[in-house]
């Protein structure tokens, strides 16, 4: 014999709703999605609910509970005190239909918009080999049961409508590294895709959606960060900088080619697709003897620290720089490595 448990349902459509009370009867093992069986079949049989395999592989039961974005199904009972209210709405950020149901297809526009696999040139479908090592970092993304969990708890587009039309979302992100990390995709520009196009400089990496990811991917450390790094590779690195002023633009590889212009709201200057130029900067110092160059100096319009290169001379002495790099935070292990560090070399609490 179960115990009888008080929940709060949303009924509504597009023109609005409200919350209504149950008592429902709640067994031992039970998980959410079985209440709202319960209540449809007991108390209120057009109560709309969307499913399908109640097993947390087809993504169908979203909704939030207590707050919280999660699956239906695996939302077992036993998780909550015996006299806590459970709470249950449809996704926020996403239109009502009715009840706990919401339109979902701003996430079926934005897969449309996201360039498909574009296989390499001369390689007849069937042909295509790949080893196990080349596609174990996109391999995690391909766990995606598209729950669109990630998608509703993005701050960007939760509190923001005016943002949909620039952003993707994470769940697009993680196609687009997916792809990028794909050792047969011939596409060279997915990076700059992502930034100018699908919206990845909204995100700012508040973990969030990897924290309400029923399948535990890992999305903002292992998919946004090296993204957001590859980008600023190509975008802000004083080595490339560089480059862009020494050689002509048909030797920089098509860089110039791959990028496209931005269509989101908001972006200037080089990401909304200004024109290059090939005015020089000032001309910097020659190569030394040892054949180096102070980088620094010729590439920051004021100077500042230590180089990161480690082997740079700089003709500040070292109590007139403008930045001194912080203290390391972390503690080092008796083997001699950092602490707190992913597998992929990026910090965690990125």
């Amino acid at each position: 014999m179960g115990t009888k448990r008080h929940f709060r349902v949303w009924r509504g459509d597009s023109a609005g709703g409200d919350i209504e009370d149950f008592d429902v009867e709640v067994n031992e093992g039970e998980v959410v999605l079985d209440i709202i069986h319960r209540l449809q079949a007991t108390q209120t049989p057009d109560l709309a609910c969307r499913w399908n395999c109640k097993a947390g592989k087809c993504g169908s039961c979203s909704m939030e509970i207590n707050g919280k974005p999660r699956l239906g199904c695996m939302t077992r009972m036993s998780t909550f005190e015996e006299d806590e209210t459970v709470t249950i709405t449809p996704l926020r950020t996403f239109p009502v239909i009715r009840d706990l149901v919401t339109d979902v297809s701003f996430n079926y526009d934005k897969a449309r918009e996201t360039p498909a696999f574009a296989p390499p040139p001369g390689v007849a479908p069937g042909d295509y080999r790949m080893q196990q090592v080349d596609v174990e970092r996109s391999q995690e993304f391909r766990k995606c049961i598209e729950c669109f969990l990630c998608q509703n708890t993005c701050h960007v587009v939760r509190d923001h409508e005016e943002n949909k039309a620039a952003f993707s979302g994470p769940r697009y992100f993680i196609r687009a590294a997916e792809l990028d990390m794909h050792p047969l995709d011939d596409r060279t520009d997915r990076k700059e895709y992502a930034q100018s196009h699908q919206g990845m400089g909204l995100c700012n990496i508040t973990k969030c959606c990897t924290e309400v990811c029923p399948e535990h991917i890992k999305i903002t450390d292992n998919a946004i960060i090296p993204m957001k790094e590859r980008v600023v590779d190509r975008r802000y690195d004083p080595l490339v900088w560089l480059g862009r002023k020494i050689f002509r633009r048909d030797q920089l590889d098509g860089d110039g080619e791959n990028m496209a212009p931005s269509s989101s709201v908001g972006v200037t200057d080089v990401a909304k697709g200004a024109p290059f130029t090939t005015n020089r900067g000032p001309e910097g110092p020659e190569v030394r003897e040892d054949g180096r160059m102070d980088v620094t100096e010729v590439t920051l319009p004021t100077q500042g620290g230590p180089s990161p290169f480690g082997d740079q001379q700089f003709p500040l002495p070292s109590g007139r720089v403008a930045y001194q790099p912080p203290a390391p935070q972390y503690g080092v292990h008796d083997d001699g490595q950092d602490g707190d560090h992913g597998t992929d070399g990026h910090h965690q609490g990125h």
